[in-house]
């Protein structure tokens, strides 16, 4: 039985989540799960596997359980931990953000003094931030999550989403279109979908649009805006507030179809990173885990059937998508499990 740490102090939550789950009854591989507190508060996840650890005492306890391999979740912050860990252990890194593994020391230096001054200033004095291309270097492996792009970019595929939830295929009334994620106009294109929504005809379908995730700010008030002058049949629902995760769940079972209006390019650490070519979108995870088709950017790239390219008709293309059927058994918890321990051995 092969024995794993799997490291996750930082940001990606839901992935370490996924990667508990899809490997806690395994009979071929044994992993040991080590969250900061920040990570296990998120997960809440306890069990003899399970560790709550910090920066101080990671490497110690690496050394004495003598693991045959290391997949760090993250490597956004701690490069001096990391640079120890991957000078020492066979170790995987997941790879969120393409360009920043490729990013100069230069690059890494200027980028301080463009944005979170003091954060960033810390990470550079403190958590050795010009030691993160040697971190992504020496690392044995570097994992995508997206196995397309981790094809175009010489990335070994981690395939770590699984279908958690049976489709509603319950032709609803109305049409139920969810857009997942925090309401931000950084992240996604929430006013041209606006505009697009005050061209939509009466044509016998009534529409509700929900927008999953913390609404605030210029977003909060634009909404509140278009929410008075939709006509009827189109209804709008956002939140001011973070949602619970059943709530979560519950709104993404019963919607028909996924929207993702992802902005073609983001950043990360101030270095450009475009969606679909070096930086995967979480919507594709939710796409899986809530077995729903989803509507994608025309510009995202992506070889998967239910990821669907936007149409100039989006109205059309809403009833289009609803009526056709997805197969997602290639996401079940077993089939992925299986690729995992493939990909380990």
């Amino acid at each position: 039985m092969k024995k794993i740490a799997y490291i996750e102090l930082d940001t990606h939550a839901e992935l370490a989540a996924n990667f508990y789950e899809l490997t806690k009854d395994s009979s071929e591989i044994s992993v040991d799960f080590y969250f900061s507190e920040k990570i296990f508060k998120i997960i809440n996840i306890h069990g003899e596997n399970i560790f709550l650890t910090d920066c101080s005492e990671l490497f110690e306890t690496l050394e004495k359980k003598k693991y045959d391999l290391i997949i760090i979740g993250t490597v956004h912050r701690h490069f001096n931990l990391y640079k120890t860990i991957v000078g020492k252990f066979k170790t995987v890194i997941i790879v969120h953000n393409l360009n920043f593994t490729k990013a100069s020391k230069w690059q890494l230096l200027k980028s301080i003094f463009k944005k979170d001054f003091k954060y960033r200033l810390k990470l550079l004095l403190k958590e050795s931030l010009l030691d993160a291309p040697k971190v992504y270097q020496q690392s044995h492996y570097l994992f995508g999550i997206d196995e397309l792009m981790s094809k175009n970019n010489d990335l070994e595929f981690l395939p770590i989403y699984f279908n958690q939830f049976n489709s509603n295929d319950a032709q609803s009334d109305p049409l139920k279109i969810v857009i997942p994620g925090t309401v931000s106009q950084s992240r996604r294109d929430y006013y041209s979908f606006f505009e697009r929504l005050k061209q939509f005809r009466d044509i016998g379908i009534n529409y509700e649009i929900i927008l999953l995730g913390k609404a605030s700010g210029k977003e909060l008030e634009n909404l509140k805006l278009i929410s008075d002058k939709l006509p009827q049949f189109i209804k709008i629902q956002y939140f001011q507030n973070k949602i619970s995760q059943k709530e979560f769940d519950d709104y993404m079972i019963k919607a028909n179809v996924l929207y993702c209006p992802i902005q073609n390019k983001t950043e990360f650490f101030s270095i450009p990173e475009i969606y679909g070519k070096t930086k995967i979108s979480g919507n594709i995870g939710d796409a899986i885990k809530y077995a729903k088709p989803a509507i994608f950017p025309e510009n995202y790239d992506s070889d998967l059937k239910f990821i669907i390219k936007e149409k100039p008709d989006l109205q059309a293309q809403f009833s289009e998508v609803r009526n056709q059927a997805f197969d997602f058994e290639d996401y079940s918890k077993n089939i992925i499990l299986n690729q995992i321990i493939d990909l380990i051995h």
